[in-house]
């Protein structure tokens, strides 16, 4: 119905160019950094999904599995191209290099048990070394610990001994009378006094 009223020669060509923009969709462009935020986007936080942990370590682990198994089916693949490629190219000469890195297989493979053998050996003889270095070092904790006990009895005894000694100068209900007895014919003055080096420097009398 637009295009009746719209002439197409003359003016009315250029009017009908000016008014074709007019009569196209709208288009809407994204947003620069630099403009304001929508009102109704104004308080708006954005929080990211929250995560379980344990659920993220299970799926990096096997993310994590996925990538070395992946690599290592192509680097499977990739070699096993390469070879046919290499023993089609090249038949005999690949035959005589995989003889040849066969048998240096079987020699590594030779020496490297050799090599284990001759480890487990000096592990074996070490570990008896330690063993019994470990054996005499508790039988030198034992015969220590026997002395140590020997020389805590002697001390005991004597203590007992000497307490036992010193036991015969003890008040008694026998001997009480005597003690007294002894202490009044033999008086002591303990009533003095000291210098620095311990001397006794004065001496009241007795009474």
């Amino acid at each position: 119905m637009l295009r009746g009223l719209v002439p197409f020669s003359g003016r009315g060509g250029l009017l009908g160019r000016s008014l074709a923009p007019l009569l196209a969709a709208p288009s809407r462009g994204r947003k620069t950094r630099h403009d304001p935020p929508a009102k109704s986007k104004a308080g708006r936080v954005k929080v990211p999904p929250p995560v379980d942990p344990a659920e993220l370590l299970v799926v990096l682990g096997r993310y994590e599995r996925y990538r070395r198994v992946m690599t290592a089916l192509r680097g499977e693949f990739k070699e096993e191209v390469l070879r046919k490629h290499y023993a089609e190219k090249y038949g005999e000469v690949w035959k005589q290099r995989e003889e040849a890195a066969n048998k240096e297989h079987q020699e590594l493979m030779a020496w490297n048990d050799t090599e284990n053998r001759r480890l487990r050996e000096r592990r074996e003889e070490r570990l008896r070394k330690e063993a019994a270095a470990d054996q005499e070092r508790r039988l030198q904790g034992a015969q220590n610990r026997a002395t140590y006990m020997e020389e805590i009895l002697k001390e005991k005894e004597k203590e007992v001994l000497q307490l036992q000694e010193e036991a015969k100068n003890f008040i008694t209900p026998e001997n009480i009378d005597e003690r007294i007895e002894e202490c009044l014919d033999n008086p002591r003055n303990y009533n003095f006094a000291i210098d620095k080096e311990g001397r006794i420097a004065k001496r009241s009398l007795l009474p």
